[in-house]
């Protein structure tokens, strides 16, 4: 307890706030220290000590970087959603999953985006009330699980196309995609769930002695449940939604990588006996495999480059979740954490947004469906070319959409390789 000062004359060593108080005993009664200086603060620094500062120090060029994702991202994806709706023939197995991503990379800018920006800008008052903090945190929990289920997914795929390309055509199906899609955003729904209801709006009570009930203007979405609880589900989801499927995508890669290895070794030795044969069926099995190649090789990128800005997201969750609060000894790590969290937002928006600047980069078909829709020209495929592909973290082939009645699936392209996954259909 500080000791009370003499009331009757002004003593230079105590602030006028806590004498005055102090010679005020009904209201000092059974005060700590702390509890008279916190009486003594007006609530902006009342708020800023148990809140931190209501503006983020950092808000301007994060904002700025926010806004440049925004748009190429907002963009990218809704051409991304767009091509594929727009055209028939792009309605195929793998374009379904890509439109699933581009969705949940939408929701990510239109809907998540906004909110942190906001938030940073004004961290308390939080005004959408209990139900906008539920929301908020049940969309980041969706789709960061419905991202890296529809990778796996994806990434699966890919490798029955390579592996077990003759299954593949009755596996991958149109049907099969759009059950798998409903059951990724169903999962990723449950599964977040039990973070949300974890948060919810928190409130300080006013300083000791001043007032009674809670102060308004400070209301913030955070964690109000036991922090252990916390710790544990974030702990298990990393596991679950990030590190095991990270660590089977990497397993299926290396089973193509191979499987596209010897395939190399055996073209070359096809090509050495066939040399001066005009085979048109051994030219077209060759160009196949070659695109298939090409394919697998951007999917690789795709991947890479999702796993490069999901790591720094989970790495701040985890950090988060090994932090001790009450520990002030270790200031240093909470500001090493300061920087991760603000880079792990980064490169968490830069994945909403990268994947269509892939596509325009790495696919010369998907440049120019892009080109007919900014552009409002008809797109005229070159004769004998029965559909377009495009891709997003992955891809597979898209075939004609109508086979002709002999069974064959017949299409040129120099992005895609082809006959793997088309829905199975009988000429009338």
């Amino acid at each position: 307890m500080i000791p009370k000062p003499n009331c009757s004359s002004t003593d230079s060593s105590t602030p006028k706030c806590i004498q005055d108080l102090l010679c005020n005993t009904s209201v000092a009664l059974n005060l700590t220290e702390m509890e008279i200086e916190d009486f003594c603060l007006d609530q902006d620094e009342y708020l800023e000590k148990y809140l931190g500062p209501r503006r983020s120090p950092v808000f301007l060029p994060v904002c700025l970087t926010y806004l440049l994702i925004f748009l190429v991202g907002a963009v990218g994806n809704i051409l991304t959603c767009i091509v594929i709706a727009k055209n028939k023939v792009m309605r195929t197995p793998t374009n379904f999953y890509l439109f699933s991503l581009a969705i949940s990379d939408l929701l990510v800018l239109l809907l998540g985006m906004p909110l942190e920006l906001y938030e940073m800008w004004s961290n308390y008052p939080f005004l959408l009330g209990k139900g906008g903090c539920y929301f908020k945190t049940l969309l980041f929990e969706t789709v960061c699980f419905a991202s890296i289920l529809n990778v796996t997914a994806l990434s699966v795929e890919r490798y029955i196309a390579v592996i077990h390309p003759l299954r593949a055509k009755y596996v991958v199906t149109r049907t099969h995609a759009k059950r798998l899609i409903l059951s990724v955003w169903s999962i990723s729904v449950l599964c977040a769930i039990p973070n949300t209801i974890l948060h919810g709006i928190f409130t300080l009570p006013p300083p000791k002695g001043k007032a009674a009930g809670v102060m308004l203007d400070s209301a913030t979405c955070m964690l109000v449940k036991p922090r252990w609880m916390y710790n544990l589900i974030i702990q298990i989801t990393t596991l679950l939604f990030f590190l095991l499927p990270m660590l089977t995508i990497s397993v299926l890669y290396l089973l193509i990588g191979m499987q596209l290895k010897r395939e190399k070794m055996l073209q070359v030795l096809e090509a050495k006996a066939s040399s001066g044969l005009d085979s048109s069926s051994n030219v077209r099995s060759q160009q196949q495999k070659t695109r298939r190649q090409q394919v697998t090789k951007m999917l690789f990128v795709l991947v890479v480059m999702f796993g490069i800005c999901w790591a720094p997201f989970h790495t701040d969750r985890l950090m988060w979740s090994f932090m001790d609060q009450k520990d002030s000894e270790h200031i240093e790590i909470f500001e090493v954490y300061e920087y991760v969290h603000v880079i792990s937002g980064v490169f968490f928006y830069l994945s909403s947004a990268i994947n269509p600047v892939l596509y325009n980069l790495m696919s010369t078909r998907f440049r120019e469906m892009f080109k007919e829709v900014m552009c409002h020209h008809k797109w005229r495929p070159v004769p004998r070319k029965r559909s377009l592909s495009m891709t997003r973290v992955t891809v597979r082939s898209t075939v004609s959409d109508v086979p002709p009645c002999n069974g064959t699936v017949t299409i040129e392209g120099d992005d895609y390789d082809v006959d793997e996954g088309q829905e199975n259909k009988t000429c009338p």
